[in-house]
């Protein structure tokens, strides 16, 4: 549902940009910029955690699908017929 995946999104975001800001300022602390790399990436395998799986909190406004309409015999006819070609003028 459209809910769902905004939700999923809004997450996504939060968490990369939240540890994006604490890596950065933790290895600029500690002037070491692999661990900025490393804050960000358990950052990004934490909201991929948290936001791929279909968990159930991402489903609770399903959308209501249209129900299957067999056609009848006569639209079958029709749709079964050559479209007609039209002569250039």
């Amino acid at each position: 549902d459209y809910k769902g995946q905004k939700l999923a999104e809004q997450i996504f975001q939060g968490i990369i940009l939240v540890s994006a800001i604490i890596g950065f300022i933790y290895g600029y602390i500690t002037e070491q910029f692999g661990w900025t790399v490393y804050i960000v990436m358990a950052g990004f395998a934490l909201s991929c955690l948290l936001t791929l799986p279909p968990w159930p909190m991402y489903r609770r406004n399903p959308l209501k699908w249209l129900p299957v309409q067999e056609l009848g015999t006569e639209e079958k006819k029709a749709a079964d017929r050559k479209p007609k070609r039209h002569s250039k003028s």
